[in-house]
């Protein structure tokens, strides 16, 4: 399947220049953060503000194109073999795993569109519909609830996109609300122990130095 935003062919310079800022805008969000300047980019891409905005005509643009492509290199492909697994639920919790460390990885992009999630439809609508076709599946083979829907899934998926924003980037603190989605929406609730609990930091919550969050105290 594919999630490519829609553009016009481009020459093979042309689009050399889109991949490199593409990728400078990632590794730039990772380390700067949501507010880096679009310069900043264009520069560690090695390119004049004049090509990136040629390509990109605001840092929303390119914060798709950038999310876009981490869709693209790492939930594409499980995707495609969670369609092909006879266990669809199975499958389904890959995708969703997927789904949930490119998030993680990719946390800055996400937080410069925080409050615009919408415009992440244009790239996440084939991924939603396959989604549909594995919740059908297991929903016929017994796997998963039948009185649960897409809309269900959507509004689970986006509170868990939603837990991005209290943890680290890069951290797998997602990992225990996954499973206690798992739990929700499985008929069975699989036997095996939460993930183990990582404390929401104190920059996130807004928490003052020496409440207790979790298990540990902030210090």
């Amino acid at each position: 399947m594919s999630l490519a935003v829609a553009r016009k062919p481009l020459r093979a310079d042309a689009a050399r220049n889109v991949d490199k800022i593409i990728t400078a805008a990632r590794q730039c969000f990772r380390e700067f953060g949501p507010e880096v300047p679009l310069q900043t980019i264009a520069a560690t891409a090695g390119v004049g503000p004049a090509t990136l905005f040629r390509n990109f005509a605001d840092k929303e643009e390119l914060v798709l194109a950038a999310l876009n492509r981490q869709l693209r290199l790492s939930v594409d492909p499980v995707m495609d073999g969670a369609l092909a697994d006879i266990d669809a639920a199975a499958g389904l919790l890959r995708v969703l795993e997927a789904l949930m460390a490119a998030a993680s990885d990719d946390a800055n992009l996400l937080c410069a569109v925080a409050g615009r999630r919408e415009l992440l439809t244009g790239i996440t609508g084939s991924l939603m519909e396959s989604i549909s076709v594995l919740l059908v599946r297991g929903q016929g083979q017994g796997s998963l609830r039948t009185d649960i829907s897409m809309t269900d899934v959507f509004r689970l998926l986006a509170m868990l996109i939603g837990v991005v924003d209290t943890m680290e980037p890069g951290s797998d603190a997602w990992r225990r609300p996954l499973a206690l989605v798992e739990d929700a929406i499985r008929t069975v609730r699989p036997s095996r122990p939460l993930p183990v609990l990582v404390p929401v930091p104190a920059a996130a919550a807004g928490i003052p130095t020496g409440t207790i969050v979790g298990t540990q105290q902030v210090q």
